[in-house]
């Protein structure tokens, strides 16, 4: 997902979830920071590089591929961004292919309880960082946060879905390597990592191999995965992203407190509150454009009638350098890096306690 559905959207659910302006803000904002909070910004604020939740493209390139790297690698993109649905999941192959398969990502697994569980009672920015990973579920299943050939790879059979004048038909996606080219919908042309044959090669992390269409909520297709012993998926981007909204705000209900949710579930999507604005929010979701940051600030300022600020990268930056070394856990980034070194270290000992090597040891 991208900024328009873990900041924009993120605020509307928060605030439909029963949350005010300031603290929707604060929690759309812990949601969108989860994809800037590298290694070279923390070390830039003086902060500890272990509360890394995303690695900037300049640090993959240079990101060492020996076991010790390939852990860190790991540590981040699974813990924030390709959350494991199941880590004891049955499959063929060695102990070796089980370990990466076991990776695969996924909505509604025991690590997604557990994270919703983990920022219970704490900060906001807990709570958006929660929300980050949880949303990501939905848009990064089926895809490892681990760089794997063999889980990650795709190939020429990838097909669009479309529907033209109530009639389905589908193209063939044309994937190409320049990173300089936008992805063009209307074309069917999208950027993608260029093919590797080693299987720890960092283009082959993630979705990469399937560019960005993960992240456009738009989209629907039907692809064969590497690991699927040739049987088809279909992708349903538009239902995919509704149910991650609605569990949002169900899981945000939760966390706020909201004794009619009742027991936290992974299976529950608040469907009452998010009715009234299933039209505007599908109409948003089916909309084929590679940013819906504009129809989902229209949205949340309708919701809320307050303006939404833009996402501003250097907005606690100072707050957090300035403050004395005793203050820095109750500055907004303080609570942010607490509830990150929270979420890697359960993830990472989850990861481990199934006998997988991957992430390595928590430290």
């Amino acid at each position: 997902m991208q900024l328009d559905f873990h900041y924009y959207a993120t605020y509307c659910a928060a605030y439909l979830a029963g949350y005010s302006h300031e603290e929707s803000l604060d929690i759309c904002y812990s949601a969108q920071f989860v994809d800037h909070c590298s290694k070279t910004l923390l070390r830039k604020i003086k902060a500890p590089v272990a509360a890394a939740t995303t690695q900037l493209q300049l640090e993959l390139m240079d990101a060492r591929t020996d076991v010790p790297g390939l852990q860190d690698i790991t540590r981040i993109w699974a813990a924030f961004h390709f959350l494991p649905a199941d880590l004891h999941a049955s499959c063929r192959g060695g102990r070796r292919y089980k370990s990466k398969y076991r990776l695969i990502c996924g909505p509604n697994g025991p690590l997604a309880a557990r994270t919703v569980k983990l920022a219970k009672g704490g900060s906001l920015q807990a709570a958006g960082l929660a929300m980050h990973v949880i949303a990501d579920t939905w848009a990064h299943r089926y895809f490892a946060g681990t760089p794997s050939l063999v889980i990650n790879n795709t190939n020429y059979y990838f097909y669009e879905i479309l529907e033209e004048d109530g009639a389905p038909s589908e193209r063939r996606v044309m994937f190409r390597h320049n990173p300089g080219a936008p992805d063009d919908p209307e074309e069917g042309k999208y950027t993608n990592s260029v093919m590797q044959n080693s299987e720890s090669s960092i283009m082959n992390l993630g979705h990469g191999r399937a560019g960005h269409l993960p992240d456009y909520s738009f989209i629907k297709y039907r692809y064969l995965p590497a690991w699927g012993d040739y049987e088809e998926i279909v992708k349903d981007n538009p239902s995919d992203y509704m149910h991650a909204f609605a569990q949002m705000v169900y899981a945000l209900r939760w966390l706020r407190g909201d004794t009619a949710a009742g027991e936290f579930r992974t299976d529950a999507y608040d469907s009452a509150r998010v009715a009234p604005h299933i039209k505007t929010i599908r109409e948003i979701l089916v909309r084929r454009q590679i940013d819906a940051s504009a129809d989902w600030k229209a949205f949340a300022e309708q919701l809320s009638g307050r303006e939404i600020e833009d996402f501003a990268l250097g907005k606690y930056q100072e707050e957090y350098r300035n403050a004395p070394k005793d203050g820095k856990s109750s500055t907004f980034l303080g609570r942010f890096i607490e509830a990150a070194l929270l979420q890697k270290r359960m993830v990472t000992e989850e990861i481990s306690a199934a006998g997988i090597k991957l992430a390595g040891k928590w430290r």
